[in-house]
Order: structure tokens, then C-alpha cells, then sequence
């Protein structure tokens, strides 16, 4: 099938082992005997091949799953997917680019191995683009990965693959991370569930450890609330950052009132009349309604923040380009898409400001912590604007064009990776075109059990869209 003769929305869901089950139901099924781990991953590969075209996959290991180690994970047997910038033991990281061709990795990276205590089963890696740095998965040298909801539209990124295999009924839950908004934007996109948690809630990589300012963060997107929780849950049993309040199971909508922050304005500006403007104003109206007080909030940053932020952006691709070769001696700097080499010439024009660039990013969690310390969570926005086309947001876009759209796109998310606090994006209805929008609840540090809490509330009240309904 050519890309012109695909359908406008894709999905797999099916009467199968997996049926429209989220990974909580599945792994009942599996540990009441119901269903086996062997069933739910060969409905899944079915599935992934019956929708191929969505290409969602870096690298299929259908012939060879990893299976899990033991039967005691929460969400044990249930089919999963790892975005190709985390190493599984037998499998290469390719993070998404073509100026190298990785080896198979000989062993689980840390954080991977967190990942796979909660017992799923890994049945490849997901797609992305170069080194996650773009707001959507469409890389240069293969197919673009397809939105389930409308492939001709952007999935969002930088864990596009993941979104996509997950909203297409794939699987009910894959493994994403986050360094500006890669979880939530391509939740945002296709209606899923993404949680960006804490900066130190998870166990660190060593890429990680070495940044100056760690601005990433590692989890799932999911189709329900509860998969989020049920997995943040089984991975804190494995390791718990004594440093961070413990957020446990959380198994519903919080029983008590809270202060809410609306937030309707960026750095740029005032969120503009819309679908998105109207669904945070709809979920402000929920919380309102279940006695929550809500009340607008000025956005405390300006855009010095965000040029420092695109500064930092711009030295984590300075970085990849004059370190590849160490990590990989086939690296090909030549070969790297226009967008990781525009941000490493946008750092380089303003290298000598790096120290007052690492301030100004250090500096903005005290600022946070001022403004949202007297809320529980703020409401806000994830992205600046509806879904793009694909090609919108292409790295063969010109390259001041596209930080430009870029700027506008990704308007919300990056505060909470900068200040190291955690943020939900949740689904809050569809556009006229029939695309998922997503709204925000962020916190301070070590709020995620109020997020979830209020994200279980808000999908009671407004069930979340699914695409084969």
C-alpha cells in the first residue's frame, strides 16, 4: 500500500488476545491463566504487521522477544515496546539517526533495566527521530512514522514510534522518554496518557549524569490513567529515590479540594481562541464543577528562558557531533539531519554565553517553585497549536524556519523538564479534523500522585477518545 492510498486513520485493534484491554486487564488475564505472555506478544506482532505502514518500528525482535525474567512484575507478560534510544541486551540503539549503524547491545542499560522489572515482554524498538531533538518523527533517510488518527498528519515526538504503536491498539503501553516535551507532545498528538516525572524519580543513564543540566526523563505512554499509575508503581518498587516523596498505587481521583493554577499564556503570548484554548477551559470547568478552585495564573517566564533553553538544545547537538566518533568509530558527522546540525551552529554562534545559559536554566526551578508552590497542579496546555501535516515540521525545512514553527509548537512542555518538575499530558477531546488534543497538569517536585489523581478524575469525566470507536 502507498502512502497516498492510506486510509485516514489505521489502527489494529482486533478480536484477539489483546482485544481493546489495557495493560492492567492483561496482566490479570495473564496471571489468573487465562491468556500467556506467549498469546498477548503474538497478537501484538500481528498487529504491528497489519499496520506497518504507521512506521512505528526501529527494529522488529518478533523472531526473538525478551521475555521476562520473572513472574512477580506487575504488569507481567503484557507486549512492549522500547524507543530506540535505551539499550536491551540484543538489540541496537540506533537513536534514530543514519550517521551510524549500531551493534547489538551487549547488555540492558539502567534505567532499561528499571523498565523491565515491571515484567513485560519487549518485542522490538520504536521508532524516533535523530537523537529525539525534533517535535516530530520524520526522519530524512526513511518513512516518517504516521499518526494513527490521521496519517498524514505528525505523531508528535520524540517518542513518535512509541505513541504510535500504543494509540493504533499495538500495545497497550511502551516505554518513552523525555528531555523537552517527548512523552507528552506525541501523547498530546494521539490521545494517549504520557507522564514526565521528577527529575531523579527513576534511575539515571549515564548520558544523564553527564549533563550539565539534566533536563531528561524516562516513562510510558499508555491509552488509560491507570497503566500510567499501575507502571509507575511497579517500577518504584524496584528503586525509590529516597530524596522524593513515594507515590505508591494510585487507584483514583482525589478525595479531597484542591488549589488549581490555570496557565493561558506561554512565553510568547496568550493561548489563542480554539479547540485548544476551549478543552483547557472545558477541564478547568470539570475541576471547577468537583469543588476544585481554579484560578488563572500568570506564566512566570520570559523568553530568556526559552532562548536559554534553545541555547542548551543547541550544546546536547554540539555534543552528539563532536563526540560520535568516541562512542561509535563508524560515526559519519556528515550524515546527520539539518536540524541537529543547525542547533549545533545556533550553539556555536552563542558558545561564549554557555555559563549564563546554565544559570539562567538552574536558576528557573526557584521561579517555578515561587509561582506554583501555593497550588496543587496548573492547567495548561501541551502543545501551542494543533497537530501539523507531515513535512510542518521536517528537518529538511529550512533551519530558522523551522526553529521558528518549533518555538510555536512546542510553547509548554520544556518548563517542567528545565525546573525538574513533573507534568501529565492527558486526552481532552478531538479538533474538527478529528485529531486528539491534549492538556497538561504539572507540579512541583514529587507532586505525581496528585496528577494522577486529578488526571483519573478528568478521564471519568471526559472519557478519553479511542480510534477504534
Amino acid at each position: 500500500m502507498t502512502a497516498d492510498a492510506l486510509p485516514t486513520r489505521l489502527h489494529s485493534f482486533a478480536d484477539d488476545a489483546l482485544g481493546e484491554h489495557d495493560a492492567v486487564a492483561l496482566a490479570d488475564l495473564v496471571r489468573s491463566g487465562e491468556r500467556s505472555a506467549r498469546e498477548l506478544a503474538d497478537a501484538a506482532v500481528a498487529r504491528a504487521n497489519r499496520v506497518e505502514e504507521l512506521a512505528a518500528v526501529a527494529y522488529p525482535s518478533y523472531h526473538k522477544p525478551l521475555l521476562p525474567a520473572a513472574r512477580d512484575g506487575r504488569l507481567y507478560g503484557v507486549p512492549t515496546f522500547v524507543k530506540d534510544n535505551a539499550d536491551i541486551a540484543g538489540m541496537p540503539t540506533n537513536q534514530g539517526t543514519a550517521a551510524f549503524l549500531a551493534k547489538p547491545a551487549k547488555e540492558h542499560g539502567p534505567y532499561s533495566r528499571q523498565f523491565l522489572s515491571a515484567g513485560m515482554t519487549v518485542l522490538g524498538k520504536s521508532s524516533l527521530p535523530e537523537f529525539g531533538f525534533n517535535a516530530t518523527t520524520e526522519p530524512p533517510f526513511a518513512r516518517p512514522t504516521l499518526n494513527p488518527w490521521h496519517t498524514s498528519h505528525s505523531v508528535g515526538a520524540s517518542s513518535g514510534g512509541a505513541a504510535a504503536l500504543v494509540a493504533s491498539g499495538v500495545v497497550p503501553i511502551a516505554h518513552g522518554n523525555d528531555g523537552g516535551g517527548s512523552i507528552r507532545i506525541p501523547a498530546a498528538c494521539t490521545g494517549l496518557v504520557g507522564l514526565k516525572p521528577s527529575r531523579g524519580r527513576h534511575v539515571d543513564t549515564a548520558l544523564t549524569r553527564a549533563m550539565p543540566v539534566n533536563i531528561i526523563s524516562e516513562g510510558v505512554l499508555t491509552r488509560t490513567v491507570r497503566d500510567t499509575a499501575a507502571y509507575t508503581a511497579a517500577v518504584e518498587q524496584y528503586w525509590h529515590n529516597p530524596k522524593l516523596p513515594p507515590i505508591g498505587l494510585v487507584e483514583g481521583p482525589p478525595t479531597k479540594p484542591m488549589r488549581i493554577a490555570l496557565v493561558l499564556e506561554s512565553i510568547s503570548g496568550p493561548v489563542p481562541q480554539g479547540p485548544i484554548r476551549a478543552a483547557v477551559e472545558q477541564i478547568a470547568t470539570t475541576l471547577a464543577a468537583h469543588g476544585h478552585r481554579v484560578e488563572p495564573v500568570a506564566m512566570p517566564f520570559d523568553d530568556t528562558l526559552e532562548v536559554a533553553f534553545l541555547r542548551y538544545w543547541g550544546l546536547l547537538a554540539a555534543m552528539v557531533a563532536s563526540t560520535g566518533k568516541l562512542a561509535d568509530r563508524t560515526f559519519d558527522t556528515s550524515r546527520l539531519d539539518d536540524l541537529t546540525l543547525g542547533l549545533r551552529r545556533y550553539y556555536l554562534r552563542s558558545a561564549l554565553s554557555t555559563p549564563k545559559t546554565l544559570y539562567r536554566l538552574r536558576a528557573a526551578a526557584a521561579t517555578y517553585e515561587t509561582t506554583f508552590a501555593p497550588y496543587d497542579a496548573a492547567l495548561l496546555p501541551t502543545l501551542g497549536h494543533e497537530t501539523p501535516e507531515l513535512g510542518y515540521l521536517s528537518p529538511t525545512v529550512p533551519f530558522d524556519e523551522l526553529l521558528d514553527r518549533l518555538r510555536t509548537y512546542v510553547a509548554f512542555t520544556p518548563i517542567n523538564n528545565i525546573t525538574g518538575t513533573p507534568s501529565i499530558s492527558i486526552p481532552a477531546g478531538l479538533t474538527p479534523a478529528g485529531l486528539p488534543i491534549g492538556v497538561q497538569l504539572a507540579g512541583t517536585v514529587g507532586t505525581e500522585r496528585t496528577l494522577l489523581e486529578l488526571a483519573y478524575l478528568i478521564e471519568a469525566e471526559h472519557p478519553f477518545p479511542h480510534l477504534n470507536h
